[in-house]
């Protein structure tokens, strides 16, 4: 038999062994986990999307699966996304082409390239014709897609024989369809403004206008590499889609009026009005709660990661923000119109957010049935006095019903009779309808914005939508009379969609734009003074029949130094008769250097909107002025929307500089 001794010397060889063992063990583990850890970290691929013809695809859409991160290839169809991990999936889709889906594996650059679709399509009925020997080429409105569900406007030749048209006999046949140019984006032609003198045209009277879109659509471009085509660039929305610093209203008025002059920074003969306005700041906890409808396109063209996951994720910023008080309803629109969820109170908030989340895109865009059905929720559940609003999201790429933009701003106009106001949210990029848009929303007494981000979406769902929800003025116009004794000619920048006829003034049936709480409208003229030689003006005769132009000596005294008389009408938002307020600004021209805050930025955002237009006006206007306004009138910029312009500025000018 063994000793104890030697039992316990073998036990303790044995259980040192053991710890070993278990340490290797423990240590192994960590190393695993450590190799497993460093195997799986954030990975950076870039990548180019390609046809088979091996021809860039600009706007391909690059989505790591069952996440919302993704991007969109630029104009030369590259792109670059961080994803989660080796392990994560790309979803690829463009329209006209099949998704394909690919493991990102350890590459850090790839080619990717799609193949165009093919589709079965199904006419189901035909209307009767009376002449059987129609044509063999018929035209098809709406063409629905595989796999993607998008949606082509085109023509096709059928394959078969004509049918007898008057027993409507249903036909199938296959056709490839004509894929689309790359970028559909459309928008209307920006005619400028010009220079007008006061004794031909002594009033100037415009809508005002708190849309954004313009300025978060250019960013969008630029932000990608790309100069934004110049009728992206509507100059008095980018100036308005900052806040400036105006004095709080004190009176009976729901706004305040800032005026103020000071040397053109692009060309020092020439001045700068500045008018600003400022809107009440309200008591939200005293209001009447809000009856919202949003109104979602769910069609086959928003399922790129900037369309409908974004517009989730922003509508979902909104029902945060809102009283639980406030109602919540839930409109789509694809093939055909529906109701998603009745009107429901905000503070059941977890239902709003799963409706939301169960939207999926697919199928044709039938926007005008989804803009009536929408507004018959919205007056169905109306709120006296409170605030009621439908809340458009879409890419405005409307295919089916109202399919034309007149035809969809007729129907808007006739909405908005019953007291029911509208907010456009434009979502997307490659297919985009701007104008179609822009229109609607001037119709509509509604608000226009772009969303091309998530932070963009923070700033108009949490920051500004709570005064957007409540209008405290609308149809609010503004006529200027120049005194002929200080200006020769002026121009209004930009507001080229809002010009109004002089007799629309007074005219309370002439719809305008809203103003909502707490927010601010600014507008700008350049003006040439008396005794100035300008390129821009054009000499006529003088007229034989008219009064002479020379005011006597009286006549001016009495003037004394107004250079300008400023109206403005508007209506309180439950209202039909306007109400008229008039100021007028005396001379008194300073050096653009020694402005306000305000007019030094608002002058750099105008000077910079030329420039991207490549305006016949923009004369000595450059990058490095709108960089030393911009600077010196950044003011306390709290949210660094100021900060991100002068950026975006210089992004524009390395551009520029290619």
């Amino acid at each position: 038999m063994r000793s104890f001794y030697g039992i316990k010397k073998s036990a303790a060889s044995y259980l040192q062994n053991l710890s070993i063992m278990k340490t290797l063990k423990t240590l192994f583990s960590i190393l695993t986990l450590v190799a497993i850890t460093f195997t799986l970290k954030a990975h950076s691929i870039k990548g180019t999307i390609l046809n088979q013809k091996d021809q860039p695809l600009p706007g391909a859409h690059i989505l790591e699966k069952n996440t919302q991160n993704g991007t969109s290839a630029d104009v030369n169809g590259n792109f670059s996304l961080e994803v989660k991990d080796v392990n994560s999936i790309l979803v690829v889709t463009h329209l006209g082409y099949k998704k394909k889906e690919l493991l990102v594996g350890n590459r850090t650059e790839i080619k990717i390239k799609l193949e165009n679709s093919l589709e079965v399509i199904e006419v189901k009925t035909l209307k009767a014709v009376e002449d059987a020997e129609i044509a063999h080429t018929i035209q098809l409105e709406e063409v629905q897609l595989a796999p993607d569900r998008r949606i082509f406007n085109t023509r096709h030749k059928m394959l078969s024989s004509p049918p007898n048209y008057n027993g409507a006999t249903p036909i199938s046949t296959y056709v490839q369809p004509e894929p689309i140019p790359h970028n559909t984006e459309e928008y209307d032609v920006i005619n400028e403004n010009i220079f007008l003198d006061p004794f031909n045209n002594p009033l100037s009277t415009f809508s005002i206008d708190v849309d954004a879109a313009s300025y978060s659509n250019v960013r969008r471009m630029i932000n990608s590499g790309q100069n934004p085509q110049k009728d992206m660039v509507r100059i008095e929305e980018m100036i308005n889609y900052f806040d400036y610093d105006y004095p709080e209203p004190t009176g009976k008025d729901p706004f305040s009026i800032t005026t103020e002059m000071a040397l053109a920074p692009w060309n020092e003969k020439h001045q700068l009005v500045h008018i600003g306005l400022q809107g009440k700041n309200i008591d939200y906890s005293e209001l009447d709660p809000s009856n919202l409808v949003f109104l979602i396109d769910v069609s086959g063209s928003m399922s790129a990661s900037n369309k409908l996951p974004l517009l989730i994720s922003s509508l979902k910023l909104l029902v945060n923000e809102l009283q639980p008080n406030d109602r919540v309803a839930i409109v789509v629109y694809a093939g055909a119109a529906g109701l998603v969820l009745p009107s429901t109170p905000a503070r059941q908030k977890d239902k709003i957010v799963e409706a939301l989340e169960k939207l999926r895109a697919g199928g044709s865009t039938a926007g005008g049935a989804g803009i009536k059905l929408a507004y018959k929720v919205a007056k169905e559940n109306l709120i006296k006095n409170g605030n009621n609003r439908v809340i458009l999201a879409t890419d405005g790429d409307f295919n089916v019903g109202e399919s034309s933009t007149a035809a969809m701003v007729e129907l808007i106009e006739e909405k908005r009779k019953v007291g029911i106001f509208l907010t456009i949210t434009g979502f997307g990029m490659g297919n985009y309808k701007d104008g179609r848009m822009e229109q609607i929303s001037n119709a509509g007494n509604g608000n226009y914005y772009y969303i091309d981000n998530i932070k963009e979406a923070e700033k108009v769902f949490v920051h500004d939508m709570r005064g957007t929800l409540f209008t405290i003025a609308k149809d609010v116009k503004i006529q200027v009379e120049f005194n002929p004794q200080f200006v020769k000619a002026y121009r209004l920048i930009g507001y080229e969609n809002r010009m109004l006829k002089s007799e629309d003034f007074n005219d309370d049936k002439k719809d305008a734009g809203e103003l909502g709480a707490g927010h601010t409208v600014t507008a700008l003229y350049e003006i040439i003074p008396v005794g100035v030689k300008s390129e821009f003006i054009k000499e006529v005769d003088p007229l034989k029949y008219q009064l002479n132009n020379e005011k006597t000596k009286e006549e001016k005294v009495a003037f004394g130094d107004e250079v300008l008389t400023v109206k403005f009408r508007y209506k309180k938002p439950d209202e039909d008769v306007s109400n008229l307020i008039v100021n007028t600004l005396k001379y008194n021209v300073t050096d653009i250097d020694e402005s306000s805050e305000n007019l030094m930025f608002s002058a750099a955002v105008a000077q910079f909107g030329m420039l991207l237009r490549n305006s016949e006006f923009k004369q000595n206007a450059s990058y490095e002025s709108v960089l030393e306004l911009a600077k010196k009138g950044k003011g306390k910029d709290e949210k660094g929307y100021r900060a991100e312009f002068i950026q975006m500025v210089n992004s524009s000018k390395l551009l520029a500089s290619k």
